[in-house]
């Protein structure tokens, strides 16, 4: 027996290995994602408040639980949980797709693209943006080597002097509204998945689904755009 065969007969394992399993790791990881996203999405809206609101907040984020992590322990735990989420819903969503193509006969190949959403069409070319942005987006405001100001806690000013460039803003806009589509298909997907038995239902979670991606998206693109506009600066 093979050390793949040993760790596939773990609980672990066998919940990874099942369709069921690897849908339920997509399912966690995307809730706990998502829960990341609001959360960021509401820490940028404090640039708003002015310069002490916003900087005070991402200095006392790095001073949160210091005497258990020390400075920054509660950030890079943050950090390495969220790389952790994001290869396992990758994982999870690139071996799934595989299976489906593998049992789908081919004769209903075309039609199954035809009837599939714009949302579920563009996901992937959605992820490919969404992974240049967050490499990007790590380098910019985070390591602050891409940034014209790039100053360590100097959070208004580091986005001020980003998003006075018009090719940032549109590139950020991009993958905000790629990162909508990726929540409106995951939420309507995870969500019907829970059981819609009926056209009401299914309308009902349409119309949720939408409604989070859309405050999530508007969220995200105010800050670029109220500095590019001069409403913030």
């Amino acid at each position: 027996m093979t050390v793949l065969d040993a760790a596939r007969r773990t609980t672990p394992g066998r919940i990874w290995s099942s369709t069921i399993g690897k849908k339920a790791v997509m399912g966690v990881t995307g809730l706990l994602m998502l829960i990341y996203v609001i959360v960021h999405m509401a820490s940028n809206l404090k640039i708003f408040f002015g310069r002490e609101n916003i900087d005070g907040y991402a200095s006392w984020l790095r001073h949160l639980l210091d005497g258990l992590l020390g400075y920054e322990g509660f950030v890079w735990v943050a950090r390495i949980g969220l790389v952790a989420c994001v290869v396992l819903h990758m994982t999870a969503a690139i071996q799934l797709a595989r299976r489906a193509r593998k049992a789908r006969p081919k004769a209903y190949q075309h039609r199954a693209k035809v009837q599939g959403s714009y949302a579920a069409r563009t996901m992937r070319w959605g992820g490919v943006i969404l992974a240049l942005f967050i490499v990007y987006h790590i380098l910019d405001l985070t390591a602050g080597v891409l940034n014209p100001n790039g100053v360590h806690l100097a959070v208004y000013d580091n986005v001020v002097a980003d998003f006075q460039r018009w090719y940032v803003v549109l590139f950020y806009a991009a993958a905000v509204i790629a990162l909508g589509f990726h929540i409106r298909h995951g939420l309507w997907s995870g969500l019907q998945s829970l059981g819609a038995s009926n056209a009401a239902r299914q309308r009902a979670i349409q119309s949720f689904a939408f409604a989070v991606a859309f405050l999530i998206t508007v969220g995200f693109l105010a800050v670029p755009f109220a500095v590019l506009t001069g409403l913030v600066g």
